[in-house]
């Protein structure tokens, strides 16, 4: 089973995440530290007893807010280990997803924490470190709304009506949706919103972006370039994409 290093500044946090970690039977022991200096010292600790030693550690789970330093700043030195442990960012920001994934970590997951969020993130850890014999707690499963997507804000489940997203941007394993009221992210591939909402009039114009045709202004053509403007963001057009979204535009009613 994992074993699992938590750590957060915030001790009512700390515990709670403790807690639910432990509750978890695909994990054996979970620890917490307060800061990164705390986290350090544990980690080298398990470094030195290595892998199948007592004082191992399998994943650590990262706040990235903390005064010295930051949950980023710890993930960078770990990848320096020559077996470092797996690392699950949580926290209460969105804004960190990119650099999060250029790091390599296994999820991000938002506070408030959720219990069955945080049991995908304890899934897919073990995955990777093949510890995953052990079923994951029971979660309902509902079927997904076709006119609808769920996105979590504050701990709060939100409904964001489809026809309401201007665009698409994809952010590593997750994909941020732009609307006119602002912008929700949401742990779905970019290629898998694309596939399921083609039918609504989605067109990828990008590797990176998805676009609704309904919300596309204007068309530009600038020295061999194409670009679209999508309310007030203009958007590039990818070479390979561009003959389509041309003729896609022109039937459009």
């Amino acid at each position: 089973m994992l074993r699992a290093l938590a750590v957060d500044d915030e001790r009512p946090t700390l515990e709670e995440l403790v807690y639910l970690l432990n509750a978890d039977p695909r994990i054996g022991t979970a620890e917490g530290a307060s800061d990164s200096t705390e986290a350090l010292r544990r980690i080298n600790r398990a470094l030195e007893s290595g892998p199948d030693g007592p004082d191992a550690i399998d994943v650590v789970f990262l706040d990235i807010q903390m005064p010295g330093l930051d949950g980023l700043d710890l993930a960078r030195l770990l990848t320096g280990f020559a077996r470092p442990p797996l690392v699950v960012f949580v926290t209460a920001h969105e804004d960190f997803a990119v650099q999060a994934f250029d790091l390599e970590a296994v999820d991000y997951v938002l506070k408030p924490v959720r219990r069955e969020r945080l049991a995908e993130a304890v899934r897919r850890a073990a995955e990777q470190r093949g510890t995953a014999a052990l079923p994951a707690p029971r979660i309902p499963v509902h079927e997904p709304d076709p006119d609808h997507i769920t996105v979590e804000l504050g701990g709060v489940a939100r409904f964001v009506p489809v026809d309401d997203i201007t665009h698409v941007e994809a952010q590593g394993d997750y994909a941020r949706l732009h609307t006119e009221r602002g912008s929700h992210l949401v742990r779905i591939p970019l290629s898998t919103l694309e596939e399921r909402w083609r039918a609504r009039g989605f067109v990828r114009i990008h590797r990176r972006h998805l676009v609704a045709l309904r919300h596309i202004r204007e068309l530009r053509l600038d020295a061999g370039t194409v670009s679209v403007l999508v309310g007030t963001e203009e958007l590039q057009v990818s070479r390979r994409h561009a003959r389509e979204l041309r003729d896609l535009l022109m039937r459009r009613p």
